[in-house]
């Protein structure tokens, strides 16, 4: 991949999409952005919000990406389309709020918020990330490599290829990127969680991470023994 022509594809173009997509061309990408409808409907939004950045249909998104970007409500994420994200980069920056979502039986019955989402699109590459960030922080806590208080993010993903590119570009955007590992380790990563809730660098966020694997690891024991 070619730094300075490699595209990003951003679905949702609200706060968190706009934010991203801002601080991605910053980092030298190409940013592309589809909310739902004709992307005519969102030109003027991405020419206030992300200056630089293309409105597109979702199509134009799925198609020219190189990583593609979930931002949309996570309650609306049976919208996308699998065939479409099937055997594409794609990392998944979407929360559960119940104000906002309502109820939804499907995340009570999955492992996780992101294993929830690649049951509905089981050929993306998918990895979790950027969701345990401000919209607004993407922006104030970024910082060149090598500085001491440089803020560090979580990428976990099933897939090496994938985990490896959405660490590169958390570090593009201005953070040190921590490998979690497996998908399902992005329970460590979800609202409620310390990760979540707190501000780390790398030592950090790896020492939280272990601690908070550990933990689920014994909960697993402890149901298995009954």
């Amino acid at each position: 991949m070619t730094a300075l022509t490699q595209t990003l594809g951003i679905l949702g173009a609200g706060k968190v999409g706009t934010g991203l997509a801002r601080q991605a061309l910053l980092a030298g990408y190409r940013v592309l952005i589809a909310a739902s409808g004709d992307p005519k409907n969102i030109d003027l939004i991405i020419s206030v919000m992300a200056p630089g950045a293309v409105a597109a249909s979702a199509a134009q998104v799925t198609a020219e990406s190189d990583l593609i970007v979930l931002s949309v409500p996570l309650h609306k994420f049976r919208s996308l389309d699998p065939a479409a994200l099937a055997g594409k980069h794609v990392v998944d920056t979407m929360n559960y709020w119940r104000d906002t979502n309502g109820e939804m039986p499907e995340l009570e019955d999955a492992p996780s918020s992101s294993e929830m989402v690649l049951a509905h699109l089981p050929g993306a590459l998918l990895a979790k990330s950027l969701n345990h960030i401000g919209y607004h922080e993407l922006e104030l806590d970024a910082r060149p490599t090598g500085s001491p208080d440089r803020r560090a993010l979580a990428v976990a993903s099933d897939h090496n290829t994938t985990r490896a590119i959405v660490l590169e570009f958390v570090e593009r955007l201005g953070f040190d990127g921590v490998d979690a590992g497996a998908l399902a380790n992005g329970t460590a990563l979800e609202p409620g969680t310390p990760i979540f809730t707190g501000t780390f660098d790398m030592a950090g966020i790896e020492k939280e991470l272990l601690a908070q694997l550990d933990a689920g690891v014994e909960r697993q024991l402890s149901a298995s023994l009954g």
